[in-house]
């Protein structure tokens, strides 16, 4: 599920960053950072996913 994640984040950072966080603040934060500037909501959508993943180690 994780490579997933990361791959959507690449794709469609909005819906990586829904499937992590659901829906809150770094939900509609990715969706401004997409809108406006699809790069940084990429970055944001990765930092969401690996942040994830190394606080589930």
């Amino acid at each position: 599920m994780n490579v997933i994640r990361i791959i959507l984040a690449l794709l469609l950072p909005p819906v990586a960053a829904f499937l992590t966080v659901g829906i809150g603040l770094h939900f509609w934060l990715n969706i401004i950072l997409s809108v406006f500037f699809w790069v940084p909501g990429m970055i944001h959508a990765l930092w969401l996913v690996v942040r994830k993943v190394s606080s589930e180690d």
